[in-house]
């Protein structure tokens, strides 16, 4: 290290870019750096405690700022760009409407009141998140985590929640007016006083969810598995049944049920 450290960074630089004047430190240089098979990155680093402070800070900043997006925003502490880890974030009333985040870390942050129209959020994780009042028009939540995740009261207007894992969520008083739960996992989710209006939950897992007061007029439930869910008070008017099973289910009140399953 010493030896390297004798050497002028100049000098390492140009042995390697074949344009060295001096013989004897080109020569010297190469032999240092073949006998330890470090690379020219890696001598130039162990250079800089020999440089002047100032000439420090600027090597050190010049090789950091290479892998820096300035124009990704950045809301307390949470990097918005897909695959980010942001478990815990506030993001409470935040717009995040059309970025795209895909995979992003988001279990247990709060997005009460935050905006997430069209937003990308496949195979995010929200679980154990809280989107209460969010607003989320279309937002994409295919293969998403939302396991025991609160929507409660957000708008969530033609999402895509195709093969989602939302066990346990809770949907009270949100609008998921032509929602898509295709193959979705959403068994003993809540979505009491729901607008399930032209949703659809075909083939999708859900049992013992609690529907009671929701409306899922002209909803599409074909091969639904329903089995000990709860309907009571629920209008079913024109809802597609086709297939579906409603074994050990609350009719109670429930317009348009099948009662004689």
């Amino acid at each position: 290290m010493a030896i390297l450290r004798s050497l002028t960074l100049s000098s390492l630089a140009s042995c390697f870019l074949n344009t060295c004047s001096s013989k004897p430190d080109c020569g010297h240089a190469a032999h240092i750096v073949s006998n330890t098979r470090t690379t020219l990155a890696t001598a130039v680093l162990a250079l800089i405690p020999a440089l002047p402070l100032q000439a420090q800070a600027q090597a050190v900043t010049e090789t950091d700022t290479d892998y820096i997006d300035e124009d990704v925003p950045v809301i307390n502490g949470c990097v918005l760009q897909p695959a980010s880890d942001c478990a815990g974030a506030d993001l409470s009333g935040q717009d995040l409407s059309n970025m795209d985040l895909e995979g992003i870390n988001l279990s247990g942050a709060n997005l009460d009141r935050a905006v997430l129209n069209h937003t990308r959020l496949k195979d995010a994780n929200l679980e154990k998140a809280s989107l209460q009042h969010a607003e989320m028009l279309r937002a994409d939540l295919r293969y998403a985590n939302l396991r025991m995740a609160d929507f409660s009261h957000a708008n969530m207007t033609a999402i895509d929640a195709y093969m989602a894992f939302s066990q346990v969520a809770r949907y009270d008083n949100a609008n998921l007016t032509a929602a898509n739960f295709d193959f979705a996992r959403v068994s003993k989710a809540s979505f009491r006083h729901a607008n399930l209006q032209a949703a659809s939950f075909e083939m999708s897992w859900a049992v013992k969810t609690d529907m009671r007061d929701a409306n899922l007029t002209g909803a599409n439930l074909q091969e639904a598995k329903l089995s000990s869910s709860n309907f009571g008070n629920a209008d079913m008017t024109a809802t597609r049944k086709h297939f579906a099973n409603f074994l050990d289910i609350n009719m109670k009140d429930c317009t348009g049920c099948p009662v004689d399953w």
